[in-house]
């Protein structure tokens, strides 16, 4: 009878890596998965905490007010990320449950993604392999597909914390560019070949500039009309940090005036994008769903952290990664 007391339910929001579940089963736990294609609505989701007594949570659940009045009981909750702009922080300390996320596991992945993108829109790559899947490689043109060499071009970092500092090193080290940054604190860390800049100094100077800042009310469309005017024609926009940092209106606005040369994205706003989306016909934009951590190796530890979360959070212990 005591260990059957012991067996706490633990409701997932999304499979994720097998580990988790490996791990949550060796301490007898109970796990409830959502089966639907779609995220849990927030009605389904305060219905199916209702019988958990723990919470590992994804981007796209909104856990608000409303969620942690009705499910107060919770003895934990595990955001399946590094952010948490879908949790209501203060709501949940408020009812006493203690939120964890997965820090730190992102940065090698992410920057990759974002070097990826760079160089996709540099090298115009996925024009170029259309253009061959669909026949209409008929001869080798001199003039055809001629893209920007990024040795000696200035890369632009918004925001220097780890993922941006892993960027501008591979791009530094690797390809020779220039780079320049802002920064709304001070790194100690910081490589003294890498120039600070202000935003609107840094956005007149790039030939790349690269989102890697946090989302709070002061980023928030960061970037919008006055700022995609002050930037090279030629540049390209790079964003893997959160949609709502660019003012997507204003960027379909740019690109179709031509005001920059292209943009990455791999994250937009509203998270999925319709495929009607003005964004989606817009010249020189790449769009990815969202997959700068989707490698086997972060996913598996962003899994292995929430899970410590939940097991720690259960046995009533400080969360290895509280916020």
């Amino acid at each position: 009878m005591l260990e059957l007391k012991k067996r706490k339910t633990i409701f997932l929001t999304r499979k994720i890596p097998e580990i988790a579940f490996r791990l949550l089963r060796e301490e007898g736990h109970i796990i409830e998965l959502w089966d639907g294609t779609s995220p849990p609505t927030p009605g389904e989701l305060i219905q199916k905490c209702q019988e958990a007594d723990a919470l590992l949570s994804m981007l796209s659940d909104r856990l608000d007010e409303n969620f942690f009045k009705k499910c107060s009981h919770l003895k934990v909750i595990a955001n399946y990320a590094v952010g948490v702009n879908n949790i209501d922080l203060k709501a949940a300390a408020r009812y006493n449950i203690p939120v964890g996320n997965t820090p730190d596991v992102l940065t090698e992945a992410t920057s990759d993604l974002a070097l990826g993108l760079i160089l996709t829109l540099a090298r115009n790559i996925f024009p170029a392999i259309q253009n061959a899947k669909q026949g209409e490689w008929k001869k080798w043109e001199p003039l055809g597909f001629l893209g920007m060499e990024l040795k000696g071009k200035t890369l632009g970092i918004i925001g220097l914390g780890r993922i941006g500092q892993s960027l501008a090193k591979k791009a530094q080290n690797g390809f020779g560019m220039n780079i320049i940054y802002t920064s709304r604190t001070k790194t100690k860390t910081i490589n003294p070949s890498y120039k600070r800049h202000t935003l609107q100094e840094l956005l007149k100077s790039s030939d790349i500039v690269s989102i890697h800042t946090d989302l709070n009310p002061s980023t928030e469309n960061l970037i919008g009309h006055k700022e995609f005017e002050i930037m090279k024609s030629h540049a390209y926009i790079i964003n893997t940090a959160r949609g709502e940092i660019i003012n997507q209106k204003a960027l379909v606005g740019a690109l179709k005036m031509g005001l920059i040369g292209g943009a990455g994205l791999d994250v937009t706003t509203p998270e999925p994008l319709s495929p009607n989306d003005p964004l989606f016909q817009t010249p020189n934009t790449i769009i990815t769903p969202h997959i700068g951590s989707a490698t086997v190796e972060a996913r598996d530890l962003m899994a292995t952290l929430a899970t410590k979360n939940i097991i720690a959070g259960l046995k009533g212990e400080p969360l290895p990664n509280r916020l």
